[in-house]
């Protein structure tokens, strides 16, 4: 088996096609990378809410234990 390209520099400019297949390659890894970023913030953002949420429920329950405790 032969290699497709006889050296680095054949291999980046891919047979004179260089530009499309990096921008192909561009196109498919931008989106993803954004995709990954967006939802890493977003999971962090509910993680966040949700411990929010959980704090203020303690704080009603506890302020509600105090009221009826006198």
């Amino acid at each position: 088996m032969s290699r497709a390209f006889a050296s680095w520099q054949d291999f980046f400019a891919m047979g004179g096609y260089a530009f499309y297949v990096w921008l192909a390659v561009l196109m498919t890894l931008l989106p993803l990378a954004i995709l990954v970023l967006h939802t890493v913030r977003q999971h962090r953002s509910i993680l966040r809410a949700v411990a929010q949420q959980q704090a203020r429920q303690a704080r009603r329950l506890a302020a509600r234990t105090r009221q009826e405790a006198p």
